[in-house]
């Protein structure tokens, strides 16, 4: 009658061994350490961490060895020991059942349950405050972070199991109403405790969670989706001490000089940094976007450590090509941190929208306030909205002009201007109802897109919208997503994907998003196919392409909003000029 399993203790350690290496490897690439070490102090760390590699290791072998004894691994007792170490536990288990056979009574199941139910409320009201945590700033405490993040997930999942044992499953623990299957580490518990260590660290850690936040509610668990609104609402915030600290440093000890008022109360926790409201000399209000401490430089060694114990634990899939992946990350996150970078993308972004008369009115950037800004703080006009997902609880008539301003908006960016707000975060995007603009904040994602890539891309858009698997197979390889090599399961599942994708495009009048959902899960399972058969990783330009432009239909998916795609589409391609018209396909056949 146990409770654990084989895979329990297998997966246990190999979780610890993973924790161990972030540990050592943080502790081997910290200079800070190797500089220490010649004194007493960092001498004892070091011991530290070589008795906690002993100490894991120890704890690995026994929890195998603990399997093995207990029958669970697939091979008998060979010793006195282990058929000691086997009749013992089995007599635990025997006297454990009993005692819980005679205290379970019904009412004390009642109990529980209402003692559940409090305790979940008091979680929900702890969770809609903004907590005050300082960010770890240093290599070894981000490492040591995601080393105390393993460590609760094991715990929570042991923790779990022997709840599940106690009380019995949950009703329908099988598989939940969109039919995703149960995962004893993907627990409400599991999900909870990874977005508070996301919300903690914050820098590249909570940023690809706010990147999986922005998911079709269809694709992703009811609990991994639960905890990662949360972690999509927002980070816990700095310390008022660790705050003045980084305002001295940029810019000097008379900075609230510079403002009439400052508000030290944050409006909002991102990943990188947190918002606070002011007001200039002038009556403007303003908002002030500061860095957190140490995630500029951390966010190589965050990447890697995420990688190290995600690629222990084995959960992801052959042919993701994680190492492309992490570089591209790597690389955009670190522009990401450059606010310099991103207060002159706002001010060419917001160039643009006035220079379009599409959309006067409608669309609004807000101007960047020079004199306080620098490397760790941006500073831009306050503009009051919702952010776009709450369009979702309003009239259809709003919910599809908003969607048909995303949609444009992000063809305009691609295939017009060819510099893109690659973060499709619903909360850069706010939506005033009473003037029915919308305002676009935080360009630390914006980049540049080559022509020749634009060209190649915008052909292959149209390909998919009119299902040419032979276009879509060439404008593939010429942009980088295959090599030629593919076999036919592989060319079928992407020209498929595409079609699928470009469905939108491909339909007469306003296409109803509310319907999309089985188009998502589609695409779900030919990726899944695709993973098994690729042979390269996608261009470095795909990445955030890709996280945008998905991110922009599943807004329409979230506003349920009616969007006339084909014709929206159409209008950009009809006046593109290509660079090589020759190898273009006459436009007004497919539009006709």
């Amino acid at each position: 009658m146990s409770f654990f399993t084989s895979k329990h203790f297998e997966d246990a350690s190999r979780v610890l061994r993973g924790l161990l290496l972030v540990a050592t490897r943080a502790a081997a690439d910290s200079s800070l350490l190797r500089s220490a070490t010649k004194a007493d102090p960092g001498k004892a760390l070091q011991d530290a961490l070589s008795a906690a590699s002993r100490q894991s290791s120890q704890v690995a072998e026994a929890l195998q060895g603990m399997a093995r004894e207990r029958g669970m691994c697939g091979a008998g007792p060979t010793t006195d020991g282990m058929r000691q170490g086997q009749h013992a536990a089995q007599q635990a288990d025997e006297g454990l059942a009993q005692g819980l056979r005679g205290a379970l009574v019904e009412g004390e199941r009642a109990q529980l349950k209402q003692a559940d139910a409090v305790m979940a409320e008091r979680k929900a009201e702890v969770r809609r405050k903004l907590r005050e945590r300082a960010v770890p700033a240093s290599p070894l405490g981000r490492a040591f972070g995601f080393a105390r993040l393993g460590a609760n997930l094991v715990y929570g999942t042991v923790s779990d199991s022997v709840s599940r044992y106690i009380r019995g499953p949950p009703a329908g623990s099988q598989a939940d109403g969109d039919g995703h299957a149960s995962n004893r580490y993907l627990t409400e518990a599991n999900a909870e405790r990874l977005a508070d260590a996301l919300c903690r660290m914050r820098g590249a850690a909570l940023k690809l969670g706010q990147m999986l936040s922005i998911q079709d509610e269809n694709v992703l668990p009811p609990q991994l989706t639960a905890a990662l609104e949360r972690v999509r609402a927002g980070a816990d915030v700095m310390p008022r001490r660790q705050l003045e600290k980084v305002l001295v440093e940029e810019l000097g000890d008379a900075w609230r000089a510079k403002v009439a008022v400052f508000e030290d109360e944050p409006l909002a926790a991102a990943s990188i940094g947190q918002v606070h409201g002011a007001t200039l000399h002038d009556a403007r209000r303003v908002a002030m976007k500061i860095q957190y401490p140490g995630v500029a430089r951390s966010i190589g060694s965050d990447v890697d450590n995420l990688l190290r114990v995600i690629s222990l634990a084995n959960v992801l899939p052959k042919g993701l090509y994680v190492e492309a992946a992490a570089k591209v990350a790597k690389k955009e996150l670190a522009l990401e941190c450059d606010y310099g970078h991103e207060a002159r993308s706002q001010a060419r972004f917001r160039d643009l929208i006035n220079a379009d008369a599409g959309f006067a009115g409608a669309v609004n950037v807000p101007d960047v306030i020079w004199p306080l800004c620098s490397e760790r703080v941006i500073t831009t006009e306050f503009v009051p909205g919702v952010h776009i997902d709450k369009v979702a609880s309003m009239d259809q008539g709003v919910r599809d002009a908003v969607g048909t301003t995303l949609l444009e908006l992000s063809l305009r960016e691609l295939f017009v201007w060819r510099f893109m707000q690659t973060d499709p975060n619903w909360g850069n995007f706010l939506f005033d109802a009473p003037s029915g603009r919308l305002h676009l904040i935080d360009f630390g994602a914006a980049r540049d897109f080559p022509k020749p890539f634009v060209d190649d891309y915008l052909r292959m858009v149209r390909a998919c919208a009119e299902q040419d698997r032979d276009e879509v197979i060439l404008r593939s390889k010429r942009l980088g997503f295959l090599t030629g090599d593919e076999s036919r399961v592989m060319l079928d599942a992407h020209s498929e994907a595409g079609f699928a994708v470009g469905t939108p495009f491909s339909a007469e009048g306003a296409y109803d998003f509310s319907q999309h959902g089985h188009l998502t899960r589609r695409v779900a399972d030919l990726g899944a196919i695709m993973l098994r058969h690729r042979l390269t990783a996608p261009p470095e330009e795909a990445y955030s392409l890709h996280r945008k432009l998905s991110g922009a239909f599943l807004a329409c998916v979230k506003l349920r909003a009616c969007v006339p795609c084909r014709e929206l589409f159409y209008r950009v391609y009809d006046r593109y000029v290509f660079d090589d018209p020759g190898a273009e396909a006459p436009a007004s056949a497919a539009a006709a």
